[in-house]
Order: C-alpha cells, then structure tokens, then sequence
C-alpha cells in the first residue's frame, strides 16, 4: 500500500504535466531563479539561506502537501463530478430547449483554437471571481486564510488550501470547462477537442512553463506595466500575498480581470512585502489540524 501511494504521488504531481510542480516547471523555475540571483546577488542571502526553506512555515507546507494529496485522493475527487458530464448536460439542455443548430464553414484546427481560447478565457475569469468573492465573503474567507497563512512563501504555499475551498475550485474547474465544452459541442458537434501539449491542455502547460511556480517564492519577477496590464507576473501574485495588499492582484493567469474590476497592482509600486497574517492571526494556524479547522 506505501508503495501504491508513492507512486500515486508520482504521477499526480512530479510526473503529470498536467500539474504546477511537475519536474519540468520545477526545474525552469530553478533555471530562472539562478539567472535572476546572478542579476541580483543581493539577494542569495535570503533565497539560498536555509532559514527561508526550513522556516516553520515552510515545513508546515510540506507537511500539509503530504495531507492534502491523501485529502484530494480519497474524499474530494470522487465527489466532484467530471468536465464531460457537464459539458454533456448543457449540450441535452440545449437541444431540448433550442433544437438542433450547427455551424458550418471553419476547419477543425479554427474550431480547436477557438475552443481553446474560450475555455481559457471563462475559466481564468470564473477563477477571478471565485478567489475574490472568497476574499470579500467574511465565511468563506474564513477558509481562505489557510492560504493566506503562510508567513514564507515556496511551490508548496499553493497546495496550502482548505479541503473545502479544494472542493470548490475542483466544481468552479468543471463547471467553467463544461458549460463552454458543452456550448461548442451544441454548434460544432461532439466531436471537438482542445489543443494539447503533452496530452495536456496547452495554454495551462504555457503558462506553468511561464514561471507558476515563481508566483509562492521570494524571487520578485516583475514584468512591464503594458504586460501587467494583461498576465499576473510572479510579484503581482506575491503583492498579493502581502498583508496590506491583499485586496488586489486576484488574477489565476490573466490581469486583465484585475484591470477591469480595479484591484490591481503593479510590481514596480510595491517594494517591501510582509506575507502571512498579523501575529494573532498567526497562532491559529500552526500546525496540520489547525489548517484543517474552520475558524
């Protein structure tokens, strides 16, 4: 049974391109992260200190990481219900209520990219939506600030979420690439896919290739305030993760939500962060069982 579980693990993290961690994303984040402490020297003190990565925070996250995967595994997936189920029910409820209705005259490859594009589009912004009525909602920000609890951040700081708000973003997943799924297979046919890269879908691929795993870390890579205005750079997510701004920056992969409903925040105007909650706050999520408890 340990060993089914180890290579359980393998597969769903390090070896599915599918996820932010996989070996590839990892070892482009170390690449850049070597090429960015070359630039700024100053800052080996902290990124290369052992305190940073053996920081009680971060051994928290490792723990957690453990504990959340067997979470997912055993309670959350088998509940959640799946992309082609509602993709299915929305093209049935379409039928029903509108007929039959196809569109002809675009070649398969214009189909896939449109498909593609779209389903990226609503996702990130349902994502948006999600993760800021989660910091604006006072219960459900109750469960958010588990994540928001990490006073140093790493790639682990991500999987540091509450099962319950796990359970949501699974739902928000299929739900968001379902319904636009179901609305092309309306019009286009069943017979549609998404472009892949990897078996995997490729704009998610791109963007975790773009530096994901830089977003939970101490290297402040910002981009230019015209691309800031489109893509969440790895300091904007981090902005977010400071305790006095985060109210802004709640973007997945696209600022462009941000720039729209006015919550965001360019890298460049921010210079000193302080992640985590205040130190009361603290106290309450210190251990494994604290993280799993709704306070």
């Amino acid at each position: 049974m340990p060993m089914e579980i180890d290579i359980g693990f393998l597969s769903t993290y390090l070896l599915n391109p599918s996820n932010r961690i996989y070996w590839l994303f990892l070892l482009i984040s170390v690449f850049v992260s070597i090429v960015y402490l070359y630039f700024y020297p100053r800052q080996k003190r902290l990124i290369l200190n052992k305190k940073l990565w053996l920081h009680k925070s971060c051994i928290l996250d490792y723990k957690y990481f453990l504990v959340i995967f067997l979470i997912k595994l055993f309670l959350i997936t088998p509940i959640i219900f799946s992309v082609n189920i509602v993709s299915s029910e929305v093209n049935y409820f379409l039928m029903d209520n509108f007929g039959i209705h196809r569109v002809y005259g675009f070649s398969n490859l214009q189909i896939m990219l449109s498909l593609s594009f779209s389903v990226f589009v609503f996702s990130d912004l349902t994502r948006y939506l999600l993760h800021r009525f989660m910091h604006k909602n006072k219960y459900l920000w109750k469960i958010h600030k588990v994540h928001h609890s990490a006073k140093v951040l790493n790639p682990l700081t991500f999987y540091r979420i509450h099962p319950l708000e796990s359970l949501l973003f699974g739902l928000r997943y299929s739900l968001s690439y379902g319904v636009i799924i179901g609305i092309f297979s309306y019009f286009f046919g069943a017979n549609i896919s998404i472009f892949q890269i990897m078996g995997v879908f490729s704009i998610g691929f791109i963007f975790n290739i773009a530096l994901n795993n830089l977003r939970h870390s101490h290297i402040k890579i910002g981009y230019p305030k015209f691309l800031e205005r489109i893509f969440i750079s790895p300091k904007q997510h981090q902005i977010h993760h400071d305790r006095a701004n985060n109210n802004k920056n709640y973007g997945g992969n696209l600022a462009i939500w941000d720039y729209i409903f006015n919550s965001l925040q360019f890298s460049k105007n921010i210079k000193n962060m302080h992640f985590g909650l205040n130190e009361l706050e603290h106290k309450k999520f210190n251990t494994i069982l604290n993280l799993l408890t709704i306070k």
